[in-house]
């Protein structure tokens, strides 16, 4: 697919070095993404620092059309994004466009967005106003799972916000990304948005570097600690969207017929490569042979393979290192006393493809239930008593979200709004949408991505206080402007 550039001040460059991007249907390289020197880091920093003092400047309406622009800009090349996406993360076509789509929703949904003023008192004594500014320079880190769709849940809001937005993708997804870079020139100011690629030296320097005012970062839990301690240094503001290990909790009462089927994709979409999809199902005694038997059904009619024949449900995982993960994974499992009742290794053939895997007789204290296996398997663990398994289900590092599957929807949901996560689901998973607010609790992150909440953690407060008077009168309390829903 050839070499692709960096998106510096409007511009294209190219570096002196390159990454290759390695196919993971096939091992074979499929394109080149330039290594960013640390001169054009700060070449693409000092541009987004200008860039920004004019972007914030003007009319929030211009800053919408401007948005709304680069949507129309991606919708028309979804094929072209599509078919590269695939390429280099693996996922199927159909979900490759859906990836872009989400793009494209996100950026015409924070379009509608506006930094907000509120009257909180308005007399005699004083008009006191609270004020959302800009931030500035956002640093935005992107992982390769979802390289598209998670890298707009950042520049879209930062955007409509009124900062500039530096983004490095993953080294190991980063072609898709510097597209969007290269068809966006001309459609935003030059550096307002700069695409940037490299390893992972380069996501450090991006950190430290002192022209960011925040960093957003998706990606593992181990490396936004780093994130987080190289931000500190400068007090930088930072959004924090890390790992997880989602508990879902099947109930005595649930049809198991009826959401096997969900339970597996929402387990196993993207090959399990997702940071919010389930990792370990927790089933009662009576009813944990016949969702084993149910999920394995499931395990042994999916199609896997290479994401552009559109016969294939699943791809490959994406890199070696967590092709390797997965497996010793399940292997440790197994070793210890869990059956691999569908999959357990391998396919037999060029790729990074493992089968996709339902181990019985998992238990807690596996490390394939205990940790983010982030690939196709998928623990199924028993339990006797509700209250018990809440215990053992929050009994984890991690808080992204989890789910709870039954028939009485309403016990289920009192039951769920017992999990210790950032957001829980009954008789669903993985339900995301721009309006909706995201949050992990405890190793999961810091910060909120998504809705007015995501939009504002790209804000800064800012309180005017005038003494003297009332200035608006009292009717006026607030304005906060933004879409309700998306």
């Amino acid at each position: 697919m050839g070499t692709f550039t960096m998106t510096i001040d409007g511009r294209g460059v190219g570096s002196a070095r390159h990454l290759d991007v390695i196919d993971p249907a096939t091992e074979q390289v499929c394109g080149q993404a330039p290594d960013c020197s640390p001169e054009q880091l700060d070449e693409a920093l000092e541009a987004a620092a200008t860039a920004f003092r004019g972007w914030s400047a003007l009319d929030g309406e211009y800053r919408a059309k401007s948005l709304v622009a680069a949507a129309d800009t991606l919708e028309r090349e979804t094929e072209e994004l599509a078919a590269l996406l695939t390429a280099e993360q693996g996922k199927p076509l159909g979900q490759a466009r859906t990836e872009i789509a989400s793009a494209v929703r996100w950026l015409r949904y924070f379009a509608g967005f506006r930094p907000g003023r509120e009257v909180v008192q308005d007399d005699e004594v004083a008009s006191v106003e609270v004020v959302r500014r800009p931030l500035g320079v956002v640093g935005a880190i992107t992982p390769w799972n979802f390289p598209i769709s998670l890298a707009f849940w950042k520049i879209a809001p930062a955007l409509a916000a009124g900062n500039a937005v530096v983004v490095k993708p993953s080294p190991y997804t980063p072609l898709t990304t510097l597209r969007v870079g290269e068809l966006l020139r001309g459609v935003l100011p030059d550096g307002v948005l700069s695409v940037v690629s490299g390893g992972d030296a380069l996501g450090a320097r991006l950190t430290r570097h002192p022209v960011p005012r925040k960093i957003s970062f998706t990606g593992s839990t181990a490396t936004g600690r780093k994130v987080f301690a190289a931000a500190a240094d400068d007090l930088k503001r930072v959004t924090l969207e890390l790992g997880g290990n989602d508990p879902a909790i099947v109930l005595d009462d649930a049809d198991v017929a009826a959401i096997a089927p969900r339970l597996f994709l929402t387990s196993f979409a993207n090959s399990g490569q997702v940071c919010v999809a389930v990792k370990r199902v927790y089933a009662p005694r009576r009813l944990y042979a016949e969702l084993v038997d149910a999920l394995v059904e499931q395990a042994s009619a999916v199609r896997m393979g290479d994401g552009r024949d559109p016969g294939n449900l699943l791809g490959p995982v994406n890199n070696r290192p967590q092709l390797d993960r997965v497996s010793d994974l399940v292997a440790d499992a197994v070793s210890r006393g869990a059956v691999a009742a569908a999959g357990g290794s391998r396919l037999d053939r060029d790729g990074y493809f493992y089968a996709p895997t339902v181990l019985a007789g998992a238990e807690d204290g596996m490390a394939v239930v205990d940790e983010e296996q982030f690939g196709p398997a998928l623990p199924v663990v028993a339990y006797d008593d509700v209250d018990e398994v809440l215990e053992r289900a929050n009994a984890s590092h991690f808080g992204l979200a989890g789910s709870v599957w039954g028939t009485d929807v309403e016990r289920a949901a009192r039951i769920a709004g017992r999990l210790e996560v950032g957001t829980s689901w009954v008789n669903a998973h993985m339900a995301l949408a721009p309006h909706i607010p995201f949050a992990g609790a405890r190793w999961s992150g810091i910060g909120t991505e998504n809705g007015r909440w995501g939009f504002e953690e790209f804000t800064q407060l800012k309180v005017e206080y005038v003494a003297g008077g009332r200035r608006r009168g009292t009717a006026e309390i607030s304005n906060q402007s933004g879409p309700r829903a998306g």
